[in-house]
């Protein structure tokens, strides 16, 4: 098994096949109405859909529908498991996602298991988010609301520089009445995100 040096928590094999997935996406896939466009990248990252589950038991409602929840997580199947010792700001003590990680991931990606992480602090380097710092693994890729109406978005992937991975800029002109996809909520994302 391939192992990242700087971030030994990451599922290397799922990570590339996850990016291989969002590299797939076509602009047609991602400029549908927002539940099915999100559908799709949960699929991409290896999630399954499950808006009607208990939160810590898989529930994945939350993926992508807000400024916050916005990098795709591809980490081992014991790191999944870790626990957050207090060290990202903003972050509930323990923050136990291991059971709710291993109902929503779709095994066919490989190894380990995916999660939609928190952003909060992303922006630092090197990154002190939930990703990199609770489960010591790279993002897959991250959703980021683009500027200036937060109607859009950019899938990159975790190298500074972000390379863009599929959908470079699509506009949504529905949001099918979600309360958390809305312009207010989007936009804390964009300086948060800045690189």
């Amino acid at each position: 098994m391939e192992v990242d040096q700087e971030y030994p928590g990451t599922s290397v094999e799922r990570l590339r096949n996850i990016q291989a997935r969002v590299k797939s996406l076509t602009p047609l896939d991602l400029s549908k109405d927002w539940e099915e466009v999100r559908r799709k990248i949960l699929w991409a990252g290896g999630l399954k859909d499950l808006p009607s589950t208990r939160p810590g038991q898989g529930y994945t409602g939350h993926s992508f529908n807000d400024d916050n929840h916005c990098d795709l997580t591809p980490m081992l199947g014991e790191v999944a498991h870790n626990l957050h010792g207090g060290e990202i700001r903003g972050i509930a003590m323990g923050n136990r996602l291991g059971p709710g990680i291993e109902i929503a991931s779709l095994p066919e990606l490989g190894v380990g298991g995916s999660w939609s992480t928190c952003t909060n602090g992303c922006h630092f380097d090197p990154p002190q988010d939930v990703a990199h710092v609770q489960f010591r693994s790279r993002i897959a890729f991250k959703l980021v609301w683009a500027p200036p109406d937060f109607g859009s978005f950019v899938l990159v992937d975790d190298r500074h520089g972000a390379n863009f991975l599929s959908a470079k800029q699509v506009a949504h002109t529905s949001t099918t009445g979600h309360p958390l996809v809305t312009c207010q909520t989007r936009e804390p994302d964009a300086p948060t995100t800045a690189w």
